[in-house]
């Protein structure tokens, strides 16, 4: 055993604990933290929504202006996450998630003293750095203090965000109605500091790939590709927007511009902090795809089914808001279950069967309701779409960890990075046709049977994911 453990850290191989067979209660605790940080930011992804009105009579402010509020924060996230997960694996996982969470919880008290929408919107993009850091620092701990289980525990992860986005809707409204919507920030300052706390606490150390300098070059032009091109798509949501004004244009040439040199500098660097096998190898350029097109249908969905519902059924804005909770209970229920089987299933029997389910969802989204009435149908569409979820992502979450290892914090930063890439695009561009549809409601249903369509296209991709049984 002792020449084996030797032989993998000579190899650069990450040694995994020993499992001894006995009850091991510090992962559980360790699991608990991370899980509490990653439904802080998952959260903050759907309380604001609740809040948008409030913030816009308070601070005086367009409706333009206060949708960038969650347009900014998701965007921050993008840039955060495949950055972290590579400075993680550098100067350690503990480090930088404590990091995240001072950083997270500073800027949400900052956020919930804000006296101006463009400081608020410029505080959101601080609050988004700290939150998108969690993911891939939080999964590079998982998988170095689990071992052999590091496979469940990451897909595990899965169950997290869902529960995250039933509760966020629910305390934004009791925030508003009761006390100000300025509270949807500050409570997240108790929070961190237990957090906080516990982290100091219970997580350990370690988890360093080795020293080696930080490619600030190789950061900086990652943000200014991401940073352009998503600000471009963003424009394109904008009823007046035309793609061929210069605020589309300028923005998406110097973003495609910044990537090129990206992958470029990638390929000639020394010590690039995303190395280009994990863009453009065979095995992670196919999952980066699928993570684009599931995000896409996730991201886009969650965020425009309670529009649809009010839209083409006229549903009142509570039960419209409750198909998420529908959704997200469809992915609890399964997502768990999914995450233990994925020994004996492997990857890409459950990804199938799961992108095949949400797709149905999503058709069944478009159709008129034979049944049960608009709220109960669109209420099964949603729930059926969460369980495809549920059953695709602990498998699509580790896909990839297992075959770079010791880049595991990265793998899931760039993870994050085109799920949330995929979100806002498939957002900006569905809500750009629904501003110029006399029919929004119909444009919507539209919408969802292109997301199901995309899917269906998918699932033949999914034979050239790299498969695996057992522990990894």
């Amino acid at each position: 055993m002792a020449v084996t453990r030797a032989t993998e850290i000579a190899a650069g191989r990450p040694a995994e604990p020993r499992d001894t067979g006995e009850p091991q209660p510090g992962r559980r605790l360790v699991f608990a933290v991370v899980s509490m940080a990653l439904f802080m930011a998952s959260v903050d992804q759907t309380i604001v929504a609740t809040a948008l009105g409030a913030i816009q009579h308070d601070l005086r402010a367009t409706v333009n202006w206060s949708s960038w509020t969650i347009s900014i924060y998701a965007l921050g996230q993008i840039i955060a996450m495949p950055t972290v997960g590579a400075i993680s694996d550098i100067y350690g996982r503990k480090k930088v998630f404590l990091c995240a969470i001072v950083l997270f919880t500073v800027a949400s008290l900052c956020c919930g003293l804000a006296r101006d929408i463009y400081v608020l919107v410029a505080l959101r993009a601080v609050q988004a750095l700290g939150g998108g850091a969690f993911m891939p620092s939080a999964t590079g701990i998982v998988a170095d203090q689990f071992g052999r289980d590091r496979d469940r525990a990451v897909g595990m992860f899965s169950s997290v965000f869902p529960i995250g986005g039933i509760v966020g809707p629910v305390l934004g409204g009791i925030f508003v109605t009761y006390w100000s919507w300025r509270g949807i920030f500050l409570v997240n300052v108790p929070v961190g500091i237990a957090l906080l706390c516990l982290a100091m606490v219970f997580v350990p150390g370690g988890g360093k790939s080795g020293a080696r300098r930080l490619d600030l070059a190789g950061i900086g032009l990652l943000a200014a590709g991401m940073l352009g091109s998503m600000l471009a798509v963003s424009y394109l949501g904008s009823a007046s927007a035309s793609p061929l004004s210069v605020p589309f244009i300028v923005p998406l040439a110097a973003g495609i511009a910044a990537l090129l040199l990206f992958v470029r500098h990638s390929a000639r660097a020394a010590a690039p902090f995303v190395p280009l096998r994990l863009l453009g190898g065979r095995d992670f350029a196919i999952m980066n795809l699928i993570n684009f097109v599931i995000g896409s249908a996730i991201l886009g969905f969650g965020a425009l089914v309670p529009l649809y519902a009010e839209d083409r059924y006229h549903l009142p804005t509570l039960a419209a808001g409750t198909l998420l909770t529908a959704r997200a209970l469809g992915m609890i229920s399964i997502a768990a279950l999914a995450a233990f089987a994925l020994r004996r299933t492997g990857y890409r029997l459950p990804m199938i069967a799961g992108l095949a389910l949400a797709a149905i969802g999503l058709v069944l989204t478009e159709i008129s309701p034979p049944l049960l009435g608009p709220y109960g149908w669109l209420t099964v569409a949603a729930g059926l779409t969460g369980i495809g979820m549920g059953m695709a992502l602990p498998a699509s979450n580790n896909a990839t960890l297992q075959r770079a290892p010791e880049n595991t914090a990265a793998v899931a930063g760039l993870r994050g990075m085109f799920r949330q890439s995929g979100g806002i695009t498939a957002i900006s561009v569905i809500t750009a046709v629904v501003a110029r549809s006399a029919d929004p409601g119909l444009a919507l249903a539209h919408s969802f049977l292109a997301l199901a369509v995309v899917l269906a296209c998918l699932l033949p991709a999914v034979s050239y994911v790299p498969d695996h049984r057992g522990r990894w």
